[in-house]
């Protein structure tokens, strides 16, 4: 099957080691979308970010997946918009993955760069992606997998109907609690509920929404310093408007992060684990 993936880059904790033989969180991903059937990668950075990021990252992939690059700039905007004087941060998930529009002409994922998502989450959006009526898709994560040892961290949390994403409302200061599972929300969790980890199945006609709609938001946002164009609300409008269904491919899959510098520990270990248990080699490349 012929897919991209597209990952986001902000920082370089993205090159910070976590596999007994120095590997990154990336290399697992890359690893497990090959094992899918995967075959090609296109990673979204900042272009003073290429030479470190080829030279640690991309050259181990040679001969094993085609890679591409995409940059993420500023300043590339639509005709008649200018980015404000003084403004640092990106333009957001939406921005990123419309820049890596001239690369993908095939149905693609596009993941974090920074998340460990398991085997599981590639090999059931390829085998969705084996039907050439598949539109878009999300890979919905249990709450309770996705969770921190070391304080609240903010989740999609999703509403599913028949197996079609309804919404995705951002959900703050999720943490274990006495009852189950705390929140920002006045709403009882249990830790059995979907969320989303920004794994999102696409075909390319994605890019036409993602342009007419980062029109409307520099508009109305694009003077701001801090506005961002997300994903998530690409996919809630396409919802609303009944314009496309969502579907969601359920995982079994615990995901790892390093939201907190307290967490890289323990995803080194939970890596060790599987490494140990023969879910991976001990080298990938």
């Amino acid at each position: 099957m012929a897919a991209g993936m597209g990952s986001r880059y902000g920082g370089l904790k993205q090159l910070d080691p976590v596999g007994p033989s120095g590997e990154t969180i990336i290399d697992y991903s890359v690893y497990d979308a090959i094992r899918a059937g995967f075959n090609k990668v296109v990673f979204i950075i900042r272009k003073d970010f290429e030479e470190d990021f080829r030279s640690k990252i991309t050259n181990k992939y040679k001969d094993k997946i085609r890679v591409e690059f995409a940059f993420q700039d500023l300043n590339d905007l639509p005709e008649g918009f200018l980015c404000p004087v003084g403004r640092v941060k990106p333009w957001g998930t939406g921005h990123a993955i419309l820049t890596a529009s001239t690369l993908i002409h095939e149905p693609f994922v596009a993941i974090n760069g920074d998340d460990f998502y398991g085997r599981e989450s590639f090999e059931i959006v390829a085998d969705y992606y084996q039907d050439k009526n598949a539109t878009y898709s999300m890979v919905a994560f249990q709450l309770d997998k996705t969770l921190s040892e070391f304080g609240g961290v903010t989740r999609g949390l999703c509403t599913v109907e028949n197996d079609l994403l309804d919404t995705v409302v951002e959900t703050g200061e999720l943490k274990w609690s006495e009852s189950g599972v705390s929140s920002d929300r006045d709403i009882q969790l249990d830790g059995s509920e979907p969320v989303s980890m920004n794994v999102w199945g696409f075909t390319p006609d994605l890019f036409d929404y993602l342009r007419a709609m980062f029109v409307d938001f520099l508009h109305k946002e694009g003077d701001e310093m801090k506005s961002e164009y997300l994903i998530p609300t690409v996919i809630n409008n396409l919802i609303l408007s009944g314009e496309k269904d969502i579907h969601v491919l359920r995982t079994g899959s615990k995901w790892f992060g390093v939201t907190y510098k307290e967490d890289k520990p323990f995803v080194t270990q939970q890596v060790q684990s599987l490494v140990d248990r023969g879910v991976y080699p001990k080298q990938l490349f």
